[in-house]
């Protein structure tokens, strides 16, 4: 095996743990002695241990003498967990290779330092960009303040994502919806606007066997979500309905539903509707990484506008409907093509019978992968 390969490894390890450990990073750490894996491990909630513990417990007295390589700097600071700097070097472990830095300024560089410091050869670089995209939610939180938002739809090919008469079952196919479940439980947060509650009455769950449901937010403005929309109804007692509200709520409005079980109103001073940006801080504040923004297109407008929405995958179906539907940027008003927003990496694939279009919002060179330390 390659050095490549170990640190592929590594990156798999720590995939698995996809959408469960926000405000923490995805990490994986694979240990080498001799040409031979000894340990493993991925770090699987925030809490508990992290990657490089867990693959050191798994190496044991083979940890003495060995490369290991993790997908992130191990950390040097204390949180709820004690450093894994400090446990590497009471393993013995001769050499460290990280796959990139980490952007959280209480570790960025240090750990590395440490580490070189008691004699442990550590370096940074391999599959750097790799790293980098699997925590690109994690990297935005720490050097914006901002989760990471996805904006999906699913769309006609003449670029409806409803009838005019507002009907939307279904524009994609099975395939494509199970798809949407597994977004859903990859991401912390899943965001729509009251319109789209109005209209649709969506539970906002994932509905996959072992799936994780997401926090849901809800943009409404005036607080008139129906009392018995299915959003605000928890699945669990750690299910969490979040709703977003302007000044204009009633105050009296605005006490009902805090009251319910589940249920958090965060209401904004400064107009009608919730300031968004605002509103995206708070939401990283509260720990968490990656937000799903899944509807409406007026609502995905104003967040494009603002320049919140960091990709976007647009489900396509081989299908027309005509007429004077809504479109999926409804929001988003420009006048000239010259301002019209750039994509980047754009890739598409098949899901079923429906064209999935991925791309990244931003000029290209804006991905570009970090720097070694």
């Amino acid at each position: 095996m390659t050095e490549e390969k170990y640190m592929r490894r590594a990156l798999e390890l720590a995939a698995r743990a996809k959408g469960r450990t926000s405000p923490n990073p995805m990490v994986g750490c694979v240990i080498v002695w001799d040409g031979a894996i000894v340990g493993e491990g991925f770090h699987a909630k925030a809490g508990e241990p992290h990657a490089e513990i867990l693959a050191l417990r798994a190496a044991g007295p083979l940890a003495a003498g060995a490369d290991v390589y993790v997908t992130l700097e191990p950390c040097a600071h204390s949180g709820r967990t004690p450093p894994c700097c400090d446990a590497l070097i009471a393993a013995g472990v001769r050499r460290v290779v990280g796959a990139m830095t980490d952007p959280n300024p209480l570790v960025s560089g240090r750990g590395y330092r440490r580490l070189r410091a008691a004699g442990v050869a550590a370096e940074t670089g391999l599959l750097a960009a790799e790293a980098a995209r699997l925590n690109e939610a994690f990297i935005k939180v720490m050097t914006k303040g901002l989760p990471f938002v996805l904006y999906k739809c699913a769309m006609t090919l003449d670029g409806k994502i409803a009838a005019a008469s507002g009907d939307a079952r279904w524009v994609s196919g099975p395939r494509a919806r199970q798809y949407a479940h597994e977004l859903r439980t990859h991401h912390d947060v899943i965001m729509v606007g009251s319109g789209t509650l109005r209209r649709d009455d969506p539970a906002l769950t994932c509905r996959l066997p072992g799936g994780r449901d997401p926090v849901r937010l809800i943009v409404d403005g005036k607080l008139t979500v129906p009392d018995q929309a299915r959003a605000l109804f928890p699945r669990s007692p750690a299910s969490l309905c979040l709703l977003a509200a302007g000044e204009r709520a009633p105050a009296a409005r605005r006490a009902a539903l805090a009251a319910r079980p589940g249920v958090e109103v965060w209401q904004y001073a400064a107009g009608e509707h919730p300031p968004l940006p605002e509103l995206m801080r708070d939401v990283a504040r509260r720990g968490w990484n990656s937000v799903l923004l899944e509807g409406g297109g007026e609502l995905a407008g104003h967040m494009l506008a603002a320049g919140l929405i960091d990709k976007i995958e647009f489900i396509v179906a081989p299908k027309f409907i005509g007429g004077a539907g809504p479109s999926p940027l409804r929001g988003l008003q420009l006048e000239r093509m010259a301002d019209a927003v750039p994509l980047r990496s754009l890739t598409a694939e098949f899901i079923g019978p429906d064209l999935k279009i991925s791309a990244y919002v931003g000029a290209a060179g804006a991905d570009d992968p970090p720097a070694p330390a």
